[in-house]
C-alpha cells in the first residue's frame, strides 16, 4: 500500500518506525532547504510488516502537465523497516509505478545515503543507480589513536600547529552565529560558488533551532586576538554526523583552523559514541582539491551514488525535445551531463 504524507506529526511518526534515518530525511530539513517551487512529501510503502519510506521534493515541470521528484541537497534515499538483502521488491515496483503514473510524475532524481542500509535493494530494477565517486568517512567507532594514524603526515603537522595558535568552542550567541555566516559567505565568494549556496540567515538559524536533529557550529579563535577565524556546522542524527558547512578568514588560512575544527569534532563525537563522521566529497562529486583535503583525514571512502528514474520514457523524450532542442547546441537524447535533461540550463 502506498500512502503520502505532508504534515510533520505523520512524517515524524514514520521516521520513528524505520530502522535508521539521517537528518537529510527529516521534515524540518526538507522545509528549511526547499525552494519556492518545491513541496516536500514522504511516500510510505507497506507490505505486511515491511516498510519503505522515501522523502522527496515535488516540483511542477514548467509549461507542462507533468511533475517530477528530486531530493534535498545532501544524502537522502529510501528508509526501511524489516527489509534485508533478500527482499523481493516486485510488489513495490508495481505499486510505486502505478502511483507515479496516476500523478503524472515523469522522472525521479535522488542522491542516496551510504550510511543507510538496503537502499539499493529497494530500488533495484527501478530506473538506474549510478556511482559518481567517493565521500570520506572517519570511522569514529575506532579509538582516537587509531583514527589519527590514518591522517596524512602533513595534516598531523597542520593540526598540531593550529592547536598551538588557536582555541575552539561551540557558538552560543547570535553574534557568534552571524560571524560564522559571514565567514561562510566569504568562503563561497572565494570559490565562486553558485548563488544557490548563499543560504539566507534564516536557513542557518532554523537548522540550529530544529529539534529534529542536533546542529552545532564549532568556532576557531586565534589565541592572541580572540578573533573568530573559522567556523564549521556539524549536524548529528542517530549517531551519523555530517560536516555540513564551513568558512574561514582568508587572512588566517596559514593557521589551518578548519582542519582543527574537523579534528576537534572528531574527538567530541567519538566520546559521544557516534558511528559515522561524513566529511563528504569534492565539488560536484569530483575527486578535486576539496576531496583530497578531506581524504587527508581518512582512508575510509564510501561510494556516493544517485538514483535516476524515467517514469514514462515516451513522454520524457517528448518533453526533452520540447524543452531542450531549440536551446541546446549539443542536443541529443542520450546526453548524460544532467538529469532530468529537460531541466538543464546549459
Amino acid at each position: 500500500m502506498i500512502e503520502i504524507f505532508r504534515n510533520k506529526i505523520q512524517w515524524d511518526a514514520i521516521l520513528r518506525m524505520v530502522d535508521i534515518y539521517d537528518f537529510y530525511h527529516t521534515y524540518d530539513y526538507h522545509h528549511i532547504s526547499k525552494k519556492e517551487d518545491e513541496r516536500p512529501i514522504l511516500i510510505k510503502y507497506s507490505e505486511n510488516e515491511k516498510i519503505i519510506a522515501i522523502p522527496f521534493l515535488l516540483r511542477k515541470v514548467p509549461e507542462s502537465k507533468y511533475q517530477d521528484f528530486t531530493s534535498v541537497y545532501g544524502y537522502s534515499g529510501p528508509l526501511t523497516k524489516n527489509i534485508d538483502s533478500n527482499f523481493n521488491n516486485s510488489q513495490f515496483i508495481t505499486e510505486i509505478s502505478e502511483y507515479l503514473n496516476n500523478n503524472s510524475i515523469i522522472s525521479i532524481f535522488s542522491r542516496l545515503n551510504p550510511f543507510i542500509p538496503f537502499q539499493k535493494i529497494c530500488l533495484q530494477n527501478i530506473g538506474e543507480i549510478s556511482s559518481l565517486n567517493h565521500i570520506v568517512n572517519i570511522d569514529v567507532t575506532e579509538n582516537l589513536e587509531n583514527q589519527k594514524k590514518s591522517y596524512h603526515k602533513r595534516l598531523r603537522t597542520h593540526v598540531n600547529k593550529a592547536r598551538r595558535k588557536c582555541y575552539v568552542k561551540f557558538a552560543d550567541t547570535k553574534e557568534e552565529i552571524l560571524s560564522f555566516i559571514d565567514l561562510y559567505y566569504g568562503n563561497m565568494e572565494r570559490v565562486n560558488a553558485k548563488k544557490e549556496y548563499f543560504f539566507d540567515h534564516e536557513y542557518f538559524f532554523q537548522l540550529l533551532a530544529s529539534k529534529d536533529f542536533n546542529a552545532r557550529v564549532l568556532l576557531a579563535f586565534e589565541n592572541q586576538s580572540d578573533k573568530i577565524i573559522a567556523g564549521a556546522m556539524f549536524i548529528e542524527t542517530n549517531k551519523i554526523v555530517q560536516y555540513h558547512l564551513s568558512g574561514s578568514d582568508e587572512s588566517y588560512l596559514h593557521l589551518y583552523p578548519v582542519k582543527l575544527l574537523i579534528d576537534e569534532m572528531r574527538i567530541i563525537i567519538t566520546e559521544e559514541m557516534c558511528k559515522f563522521f561524513n566529511l563528504g566529497g569534492g565539488l560536484g562529486s569530483k575527486e578535486d582539491s576539496l576531496f583530497h583535503f578531506k581524504s587527508s583525514f581518512s582512508k575510509d571512502h564510501k561510494t556516493f551514488t544517485v538514483w535516476k528514474c524515467i517514469c514514462n520514457i515516451e513522454k520524457y523524450n517528448t518533453l526533452i525535445i520540447e524543452k531542450m532542442n531549440p536551446n541546446c547546441d549539443n542536443f541529443q537524447k542520450n546526453c548524460t551531463s544532467f538529469f532530468p535533461c529537460y531541466r538543464c540550463k546549459q
